[in-house]
């Protein structure tokens, strides 16, 4: 099976906008952020460069209005999921960062098909 070169770009772009966000997370951890505060600006820091990234360079497509607000729509659920999870692992395992870790992959897959069949389509 070969991968297709969009999926190797989706993941390097996955990777920078999880760096990003995981390293906000902890940054703001450390100076005090609550949970919500640490997820939210780590989550939404990284969807602006992963947005910007995957439409020049995952998907060759100009960022536009519309491709921005479907990407949203994406970015409102996949935000749910990470929140939830880093709730989740932090009540159960003592432990958000496992949850912050455990939602990446969750996240890339949803926003990488979401991306392919309808935000940049």
């Amino acid at each position: 099976m070969v991968l297709d070169q969009r999926f190797l770009i989706y993941l390097a772009g996955g990777a920078l906008s999880a760096a990003i966000d995981v390293g906000l997370f902890q940054a703001l951890l450390v100076y005090g952020a609550s949970l919500v505060v640490a997820t939210s600006t780590g989550f939404f820091i990284s969807l602006v460069v992963n947005y910007l990234f995957h439409a020049k360079f995952t998907f060759t497509s100009a960022a536009r209005t519309s491709s921005f607000g479907k990407y949203l729509v994406v970015v409102a659920f996949n935000y749910g999921i990470a929140l939830g999870m880093v709730s989740l692992a932090a009540s159960l395992l003592g432990s958000p960062l496992t949850g912050k870790i455990l939602s990446l992959p969750v996240i890339a897959i949803i926003g990488f098909f979401a991306g392919k069949h309808w935000i940049f389509k």
